[in-house]
């Protein structure tokens, strides 16, 4: 597949920075058909009705992020609207289900709006039930065609959602859809954004919907239940959410650690009434499998508990289990980014990077990181790109090992693994596990 020249510029550029690209991941993907395959297989299973979560589990540098992109890039291309989300220390607690409303909210995407795409989805929806009415034989011109709209709107949430959205979340949308026939565009974005979540609403917006308040965290999930619906009702296969890093609660207090974790419980024994909703988490070994973690709490790790027969995990299990870099795998990637560089003289540029070039600066690269394959690949992947950047820009620059000092600029994290130390400070408590709390 061939990128454009736009999306070729965002993956080195991201790459430089040692992030994750956005887009045309899958031009470099190497090693997790299987892996791939089995989310497609959640896709389609989400396409025909179910609500399920899938746990991607790796550890560091093994790719779970790579996969959880592709996975949302790999949902848009099969017309899913999609949401990525990535925990943080500060502010994103699961048990206070309206900050993950907000997040996965503020971050959806589609094809058509790769981001803050809630506008364009209720647009798309109001439209699409306009066209089946005017399919109907009614005039879009005649005086009571709004009302028709209206009740219409109407209908579909209550069937699709069962009637289980609150009275708000139906005010507000109707709300909405009468400022924007009236051209009163900055108020009925005031209520969007209300919609999404934030709390920065004036009073007079909210009065004109018939609303107090913002959404609390006891309704958020019945929010996102009209979301869903939305989304389904604009004419997507359903919403796919990933939820990034999910390792980061380790690093919380105890007590955030205990909330956050039943939280998460809770959103997973909601998933199956979600129909439509695929949930994707990224998380360590250390996140699932110790008592600091999803282990201390036995609901949740019962429920998702990561298993193998004669060494080999199962791929529909909930966890899907994601093998570390190797220097096959490395090298492979770093050919595929070769033929994708964009330079203006080919042939030149292939003759100075050449395969053993490559084979050099993968052994160079392992080796001056302890051969650490959690810390290797986004160093790898820097120091490949800065290459690349030097042959294009210096005629005379013949990459060899050694040339520069390779001084990798290594996270708090990535220096904490390269030293044996865990990425957080061990306390007493860790090993006694947490109550069950509902939220």
């Amino acid at each position: 597949m061939s990128l454009s020249l736009r999306d070729t510029e965002h993956v080195f550029q991201c790459l430089r920075g040692g992030a994750v690209p956005e887009r045309g991941l899958e031009t470099f993907a190497v090693g997790i058909d299987r892996e791939r395959g089995e989310l497609h297989r959640m896709l389609e299973m989400t396409r025909n009705g179910e609500g399920s979560v899938k746990l991607l589990r790796g550890g560091y540098g093994c790719g779970k992020t790579f996969l959880a992109r592709l996975t949302a890039v790999d949902a848009q291309e099969r017309n899913f609207a999609t949401s990525f989300v990535v925990v943080s220390d500060n502010d994103l607690h699961f048990h206070r289900f309206d900050d993950v409303y907000r997040k996965v909210v503020g971050e959806l995407g589609t094809r058509a709006c790769p981001r803050g795409a809630l506008t364009d989805i209720l647009d798309r929806w109001v439209a699409r039930v306009e066209e089946s009415l005017i399919a109907l034989g009614k005039d879009p011109d005649a005086p009571g065609f709004d009302e028709a709209v209206l009740a219409k709107l109407d209908e579909e949430l209550v069937a699709r959602t069962r009637n289980e959205v609150p009275a708000d979340f139906v005010r507000v949308v109707r709300t909405i859809f009468e400022l924007k026939q009236q051209g009163q565009l900055a108020e009925a974005s005031a209520l969007l954004s209300w919609l999404s979540g934030s709390e920065n609403i004036s009073a007079g917006a909210k009065k004109r919907a018939g609303i107090k308040g913002e959404i609390q965290s006891t309704d958020a999930l019945a929010y996102l239940r009209g979301i869903l619906a939305i989304v389904k009702g604009a004419g997507y296969a359903g919403l796919v959410i990933v939820i990034d890093e999910a390792e980061t609660i380790l690093r919380m207090k105890a007590d955030v650690r205990q909330k956050s974790l039943n939280g998460m419980r809770q959103i997973f024994d909601a998933a199956s009434g979600f129909q439509g909703l695929l949930w994707v988490f990224t998380g360590t070994p250390d996140f699932f499998d110790t008592n600091r973690g999803v282990k201390g709490l036995q609901p949740l790790h019962d429920r998702i508990a990561f298993t193998q027969v004669d060494g080999f995990a199962p791929l529909k299990q909930p966890q899907l289990a994601l093998k570390p870099f190797d220097v096959k795998r490395l090298k492979e990637v770093g050919m595929k980014l070769r033929s994708m560089y964009p330079t203006t003289d080919r042939a030149r540029f292939e003759a100075t990077v050449t395969p053993d070039y490559m084979d050099s600066l993968v052994q160079e690269v392992a080796e001056g990181l302890r051969a650490n394959v959690g810390v290797v690949p986004r160093q790898f992947l820097r120091r490949l790109v800065s290459v690349f950047d030097v042959v294009e820009q210096e005629p005379e620059f013949r990459p060899a090992p050694g040339k520069p000092p390779l001084a990798p600029e290594l996270t708090h994290t990535e220096a904490s693994l390269r030293a044996g130390k865990p990425e957080y400070e061990p306390e007493p408590g860790d090993n006694q596990g947490y109550e069950v709390v509902n939220f």
